[in-house]
């Protein structure tokens, strides 16, 4: 009995810290969810304008990496299963990973953790940080893109005007956004040490 118990409370913090990351990552696929549903459809275009790639750059600046990966691809496991995680102007379920905007969703495995890792390869001053959740925007767009591309076969003109130019201003907000939250909340954690 003693010794069971010994193990028992030398098991405690392990456990601990896996409901810790179990919760973690539940709460951020909620908070990606809740910005695919904060979505604006474009008339010549099937992919909509939402809020989902501020939240990919947020969790990857304030996750490390192995836990924004798995975060994203619990999200894109959640959005086949058919929770309603994706935004609501799309096919839904895995028609929505293989559909128009599948490039940019499968992208998010990608660069969430991308982007960790670069932020933790060096200095999180504001600029640096601006440079690296652009990188990360810009890796989402192309993988938009391209995947576009390889379902429509449509010409390199006709993919910039539907899958990346429309979204470049709404995106460049983000990555500000994106970039000012952490740097703040990275400043905050600094100053309580």
């Amino acid at each position: 009995m003693r010794q069971r118990m010994k193990t028992a409370i030398e098991t405690m913090p392990v456990m601990d810290e896996r409901v810790r990351r179990a919760a973690t990552v539940a709460a951020a696929t909620l908070l990606i969810a809740a910005c695919a549903h904060v979505a604006f459809p474009l008339w010549f275009t099937p992919v909509p304008v939402t809020l989902q790639p501020f939240a990919v750059l947020l969790l990857g600046l304030m996750m490390t990496p192995g836990m924004a990966a798995t975060t994203m691809v619990v999200y894109l496991a959640e959005g086949a299963m058919g929770l309603p995680v994706f935004t609501p102007h799309g096919l839904g379920g895995v028609a929505q990973l293989v559909g128009p905007t599948g490039g940019y969703l499968m992208s998010y495995p990608v660069v969430a953790p991308l982007v960790s890792w670069l932020w933790r390869m060096g200095s999180r001053g504001l600029a640096r940080t601006l440079a690296i959740t652009a990188a990360g925007s810009v890796v989402t767009l192309g993988m938009g893109a391209l995947w576009m591309g390889a379902l429509t076969h449509a010409s390199m003109a006709l993919l910039l005007s539907h899958a990346v130019i429309p979204f470049l201003p709404g995106d460049a907000v983000k990555v500000v956004a994106a970039a000012a939250l952490a740097c703040s909340w990275q400043r905050a954690r600094v100053s309580q040490q």
